[in-house]
């Protein structure tokens, strides 16, 4: 893609400087370099848009209690079990869930520790009930195991009854290696109605900051849309969602934790499937930064009925586990909406089969840094014709160049006729004055798709490739930066030779020489850029750039 980027021979450009020749005098314009200072800093804008759309205004907060949750600081007396499967382990604490543990992932390259979410002393998750008409158990209560607990099983269940006689009994089971399902039967052994809501709620410390094109903090499906609210902005704008079938949880960026409360029901069977099976239930969720710095994700849905003698189901979930489409398509049975939550950006029908094509030449490879550069080959090669296309335009200009430089020179007092002279022009010979342009713009939703689904991919991350040790992160060694660097001031410097646009250097009346000489700045602009951009990505540039030149050797020796 680098090529077009690099173009300062394009037609549009030709025909821009059939407009623009002679003005002041015959004087060189500074404005013409000013205007493409303008044209980069405009993109570089829109492409942040694109990446990290700004935040609208946050929402009126609805009329609804909140969650009246005892905050237990020393639960030192409350019993402690291991829920653990093939990919996740979990610590369960009375209401209390911490120190998630995903097996398949360490947090260092060559440590054993896993990551863990929810690894910090006052970090967790917790499922409990407000409500009115009976005591509720808290974070500190002790409850009673209906058998003893057994360590690393996936299944664990307790009872707890109220002064009052309610019985509270709680089955945890850890479905699908990523899903924990919260059963909750409450029993109204009292001899009036009583008035309960469960709840739900994560909470943590922020995590790390924004990686450029990937929104980190928390996030909420409310409404059948996903909102996303990164933690700078959750300090002075939390957030509030009515809504119905919805979660709310924190997302980094490669990771993430959801929870969700299904409607109430009467249980007919040992276990009460998830999903919007039931009548939907009003709910109210939010997300906002607390007094003690932390951040809260908390979901309440309304307020039911316990009639005496009768007794009421909720059945909650919990997501823990990577971002990746395989996990989240087998948590959607547990919680619908949930394979939205990868952001794939605006080209995400680009971006989806690009991810799926690299995980596919991974698991074909076995490296991702091989996979990167296959896929830049067959991209590049699937790209051809439009390569082929532009160079050829690129060529049939260079042989109007001396009429055109002839048509500006007669009429440069009078920019009607010289419009109408140019136009013949173009068409005597065959040619559009957006040739060359059309295969950039065509390429652009392109490069952003392959980056997002580059950020996004958890294969990557501690992925290595020859000296790089994680294509994730930047290259400690700058290696690859200025390898892309040295190979698109090669790709610049051949093509214009191609291009012959080298006499045109010393012309100050020509503004696209002006513009050749800012394009030469361009290779270093974009050799600091990358520096500090995921190696991957660089990597995939570099070899499209060796690709590049290539082709162009390829064009210049077959050229008719």
């Amino acid at each position: 893609m680098v090529q077009y980027l690099n173009n300062g021979a394009s037609g549009f450009e030709q025909f821009k400087a059939a407009q623009t020749a002679k003005e002041n005098n015959g004087k060189p314009k500074f404005s013409n370099v000013l205007t493409w200072v303008v044209i980069v800093a405009l993109g570089g804008w829109l492409v942040w848009s694109w990446m990290m759309p700004g935040k609208k205004a946050a929402a009126p907060t609805p009329a609804a209690p909140e969650i009246a949750a005892t905050q237990t600081d020393d639960l030192s007396h409350v019993p402690t079990a291991i829920v653990s499967g093939d990919l996740l382990t979990a610590r369960v604490a009375g209401l209390r869930i911490s120190q998630l543990q995903l097996k398949e992932y360490k947090e260092k390259k060559g440590a054993d520790a896993p990551v863990t979410l929810l690894a910090g002393d006052r970090e967790f998750a917790e499922f409990g009930f407000s409500g009115g008409g009976t005591t509720t158990p808290t974070a500190g209560t002790i409850w009673n195991p209906l058998k003893p607990y057994q360590n690393n099983g996936n299944v664990i269940a307790m009872t707890w009854t109220s002064p009052e006689g309610i019985e509270f009994t709680r089955t945890l089971t850890l479905t699908g290696d990523t899903v924990l399902q919260i059963k909750d039967d409450v029993k109204n052994n009292s001899k009036t109605p009583i008035t309960l809501s469960p709840y739900a709620r994560i909470v943590r410390a922020d995590g790390a900051k924004n990686q450029v094109g990937v929104k980190t903090g928390g996030i909420a499906f409310a409404n059948d849309k996903i909102d996303r609210n990164d933690w700078k902005y959750l300090i002075k704008h939390p957030q509030s969602y009515q809504t119905t079938n919805g979660f709310v949880g924190f997302t980094d960026q490669y990771w993430q934790t959801i929870v969700r409360i299904a409607s109430p029901n009467h249980p007919t069977e040992s276990t009460i499937p998830l999903g919007p099976g039931d009548a939907a239930v009003d709910e109210t969720l939010r997300l906002k930064q607390r007094a003690d710095g932390l951040y809260q994700a908390d979901i309440a849905p309304e307020s039911t009925t316990i009639a005496p003698g009768t007794t009421v189901t909720w059945t909650s979930a919990m997501y823990a586990g990577a971002k990746t489409p395989a996990n989240l398509n087998a948590a959607a049975a547990a919680i619908p909406g949930i394979t939205q939550t990868i952001d794939y950006g605006w080209f995400w029908f680009l971006a989806r089969p690009m991810l799926w094509a690299l995980n596919a030449l991974v698991a074909f490879v076995g490296n991702y840094g091989v996979a990167i550069i296959l896929f830049t080959i067959l991209l590049r090669i699937a790209m051809w014709p439009l390569t082929k296309k532009s160079f050829t335009g690129m060529a049939a200009m260079q042989k109007m160049q001396p009429e055109m430089q002839r048509i500006q020179k007669q009429y440069a007092n009078d920019k009607l006729r010289m419009q109408q002279e140019m136009t013949a022009l173009y068409k005597r010979h065959g040619s559009n004055p957006m040739s060359g342009c059309l295969p950039m713009l065509i390429q652009i939703p392109i490069f952003f798709a392959l980056y997002k689904a580059l950020l996004i991919s958890v294969p990557m991350r501690q992925a290595s490739f020859l000296w790089i040790s994680d294509l994730s992160v930047m290259d400690p060694y700058l290696i690859l930066p200025l390898l892309m660097g040295a190979t698109m001031w090669l790709q610049q410097h051949i093509q214009n030779s191609y291009n012959k646009m080298n006499a045109l250097a010393n012309d100050n009346n020509n503004p696209m020489a002006q513009t050749q000489k800012f394009m030469k700045w361009m290779p270093l602009i974009f050799t600091a850029m990358f520096a500090i951009m995921p190696a991957g990505l660089v990597l995939y540039w570099t070899v499209s750039n060796l690709f590049g030149i290539g082709q162009m050797a390829w064009i210049k020796k077959n050229k008719n």
